[in-house]
């Protein structure tokens, strides 16, 4: 797959304006009932960097990071500020923020994900681009240790255990992510405003499937 796994400067995503998106067909019948469905299991977030004026050097770090891309062929690393850990925005990451899964003594492998909850619904969001050095990871409330426990693959988040946890194992897991983008556009506008500052109208980034 084309990506590059480098995350997008935190600093020029900082402000950014964006969040998830859904896709919902909508069909209205004769008797004024509504049927609805998705083909989206998942939703996908959009995002715009463009927060107006910025350091020449900040415009200057914006192209080359667009140009370093190939415009829309290359996705990237963003950090979504205002969703990018397993904890409440106002909390502190822990082993215990996510269930991951259940052990039955033989399979190794668990994908991350986070889970949204509101009233009996609950939405299970994968996570396949955690931060490095921000994995932990844990069995029935036990934290378990890196490298000799476990492991984690940065490229697509799933943790894999040197033995299968037990059968009726909680599995649990904290962390930070990024979400994998691309540019969603192949033009960006900068302008000079003064000897400065320049202006960066519009960068829109959109999420990629990985």
């Amino acid at each position: 797959m084309n990506f590059h796994e480098v995350r997008f400067p935190a600093s020029l995503s900082f402000g950014s304006l964006g969040g998830p998106e859904r896709r919902t067909e909508i069909v209205t019948l004769a008797n004024g009932f509504e049927e609805r469905n998705t083909p989206w299991a998942h939703s996908r977030r959009r995002y715009d960097a463009g927060v107006g004026m910025r350091s020449l050097d900040d415009v200057e770090t914006m192209i080359a990071f667009f140009e370093a891309r190939q415009g829309q062929l290359y996705g990237f690393r963003w950090k979504d500020w205002s969703d990018y850990r397993s904890c409440k925005a106002s909390g502190t990451v822990s082993f215990e923020d996510q269930v991951i899964g259940t052990g039955d003594g033989v399979t190794t492998q668990f994908p991350l994900v986070k889970t949204y909850s509101s009233g009996a619904q609950a939405y299970a969001r994968p996570v396949k681009k955690p931060v490095l050095g921000s994995v932990l990871v844990g069995f029935d409330g036990i934290a378990l240790q890196q490298g000799i426990d476990w492991d984690i693959a940065l490229e697509t988040g799933v943790v894999t255990f040197e033995e299968a946890p037990d059968v009726g194992v909680e599995i649990t897991a904290g962390f930070e992510f990024d979400v994998p983008v691309r540019f969603d556009t192949d033009v960006i506008l900068t302008s000079v405003a003064s000897f400065q500052a320049g202006d960066i109208p519009s960068v829109p980034v959109i999420e990629v499937r990985v």
